[in-house]
């Protein structure tokens, strides 16, 4: 089957992305809600998380897009390939993230991840970035305790930008890295390696107490 074909960027102030999600209730998306989880924030064509279901059984993945078709697309590659620990969710995260994660249970989010978010490299377009104080908040306040924060992107003004805002926040240390900690790549990882291009890349850790 072709791929759904969107556009590759959406403005997330418009009036349309700006609505209030209903709570995500984990206990009714995945065959156990109990296991931990991984939130996979801008997750596109959710190939990433397809992948790591696959590998990784014993752990839920949540994707989270601001495009509806990518995210039906992925729940349908989802459901055809019997991953019960997969689910995809149409969310305007930079808007409405703690709104989506208001019925987490606590501890179960054990890694979040952001990877090659759109940079809207205008400094007039600098306000619909989806790294804000108010998403690194609402991902703080739901991870466990040592839980981890990995994000990339081969933006070097969008990396001094985005690590900045996690740098803020008191309850995150910094762990520096310099490969990708997964097995599993995505599309645009792979095409920025394949040029031979840098890619900036930090691990954040919540603090256990």
């Amino acid at each position: 089957m072709p791929r759904v074909r969107v556009h590759q960027h959406v403005n997330p102030l418009a009036p349309f992305y700006r609505f209030t999600p209903k709570p995500i209730e984990i206990e009714n998306i995945f065959a156990n809600h109990q296991l931990p989880l991984h939130l996979d924030i801008g997750s596109a064509r959710g190939r990433f998380l397809l992948k790591m279901a696959e590998i990784y059984p014993a752990s839920n993945f949540l994707g989270v897009e601001i495009r509806e078709p990518l995210v039906e697309e992925a729940n349908r590659l989802a459901q055809e390939n019997n991953l019960t620990n997969l689910y995809y969710e149409f969310n305007n995260a930079s808007y409405s993230l703690d709104t989506l994660l208001k019925k987490l249970p606590a501890s179960v989010l054990q890694f979040v991840t952001i990877q090659f978010p759109d940079p809207w490299h205008k400094k007039k377009h600098a306000k619909r970035r989806m790294v804000n104080e108010d998403l690194v908040k609402t991902v703080v306040e739901h991870l466990k305790p040592a839980g981890k924060i990995f994000v990339q992107t081969d933006v070097d003004f969008l990396a001094e930008e985005m690590f900045e805002i996690f740098r803020e926040n008191s309850q995150l240390r910094e762990t520096e890295i310099f490969e990708n900690p997964f097995p599993v790549k995505t599309e645009r990882e792979m095409a920025v390696e394949e040029k031979d291009l840098p890619i900036f890349r930090v691990m954040f850790l919540k603090s256990k107490s």
